[in-house]
């Protein structure tokens, strides 16, 4: 256990520094004047691009890497972007995933009480299931190293490793250990999505998820194609306990499923590695609604329980853990109760949602 643990807050772009802001409240509220979090924020963004040519100035790398975790709001803007046509707000999230090697792109997928998925006759609890995307590796390892060619070819190359695949692999199996099972049957399983029955690069993917699954006789592992497993998450998303994916598929897959749970707003991420961490909602800026006091801090706010509890774990502090356990109760409770944002179908505003929160996590 720490005296303290530094944050780094990145407020970033769009509805970036409202939902980060509310998150922060929440924070200080779960762990009262005690706090053991000391937070520091620093400039990335398209913004700032906008502003000073710069969207990842290099102190902030720096204060990124030194820091206990991350704690970011929103990237991008559409429409600002590099030469290549690549979005200049998204230099943040990309670079810190492949230099501080945040390999596991954790996004938990579950459906709360009180919000109505867009599914037929699915409940709370149909839906609880977890989707591992690689994060340092696959079609997105090519960004910035792809070639265009007199404007008329354009390659990209998706890189896989052994290594990569592995412990990414690994880690699924890991994570279905530790939880409840998938919620239709209760079983811990794992699944593995891929395109093996076309590319290379995907069968070699799915054979290192054979090997790897045999040191877990107690998990069911599996596979899915991944055209079928769009299919799949919408009929019968119960089935699901832990999907272990590619870069690029895990980024597509996740958002089709965070529309089974309500929506973006709901869908919360952690890019973990070995010593270090990133934390942030998987929606995207909204600029559209920037400013109007309407964001969903939700995701936010989840994304920084799930930062609680793996410092919580990491360092065996007890106090990071409850304030986690505490946290996640206050979203289910607000949420069956009626405090839903507008993306939810409700009329709920940002400042609301947040007093909300704090008034229930309070130690």
């Amino acid at each position: 256990m720490k005296d303290h643990y530094d944050i780094a807050v990145v407020h970033g772009d769009g509805i970036g520094p409202e939902v980060c802001g509310a998150t922060v409240e929440v924070l200080r509220a779960a762990l009262g004047s005690s706090s053991p979090l000391v937070f520091s924020e620093h400039p990335a963004g398209a913004d700032l691009f906008v502003a000073t040519g710069e969207s990842f100035p290099e102190a902030t790398f720096s204060a990124c890497r030194a820091a206990d975790a991350i704690l970011h709001g929103a990237a991008g803007i559409p429409g600002i972007v590099h030469p290549d046509g690549t979005e200049a707000g998204l230099d943040f999230t990309l670079r810190l995933r492949f230099e501080l090697d945040l390999f596991a792109n954790i996004r938990p997928i579950r459906l709360f009480d009180g919000v109505r998925s867009p599914l037929s006759a699915v409940k709370a609890g149909d839906i609880d299931y977890i989707i591992l995307r690689e994060n340092s590796e696959g079609l997105y390892a090519a960004r910035g190293a792809g070639a265009q060619l007199r404007g008329e070819v354009a390659v990209d190359t998706l890189v896989q490793t052994r290594r990569g695949v592995e412990r990414i692999v690994r880690k699924a199996f890991e994570l279905a250990r530790a939880g409840e099972g998938a919620p239709a049957d209760g079983v811990k399983r794992v699944t593995c999505c891929d395109k093996a029955n076309v590319l290379r690069s995907y069968a070699f993917f799915r054979s290192v998820f054979d090997e790897v699954a045999r040191d877990y006789p107690d998990i069911e592992a599996e596979h899915a194609l991944v055209d079928a497993m769009a299919m799949h998450l919408v009929l019968r998303p119960g089935h699901f306990n832990v999907i272990v994916t590619e870069n690029m598929f895990g980024d597509i897959l996740s958002d089709l499923a965070a529309a089974t749970i309500g929506g973006m707003g709901l869908a919360p991420s952690a890019e973990v590695g070995l010593s270090q961490g990133l934390f942030q909602a998987a929606h995207g800026s909204a600029p559209d609604i920037a400013g109007k006091g309407v964001a969903n801090p939700y995701g936010t706010v989840l994304s920084a329980a799930s930062m609680l509890e793996w410092l919580g774990g990491r360092h065996d502090d007890t106090r990071l853990n409850d304030a986690a356990r505490r946290i996640r109760q206050a979203v289910g409770a607000a949420m069956q109760e009626g405090m839903l944002s507008r993306d939810l179908g409700g009329i709920n505003s940002t400042v609301e949602i947040t007093q909300a929160l704090c008034s229930r996590v309070a130690a």
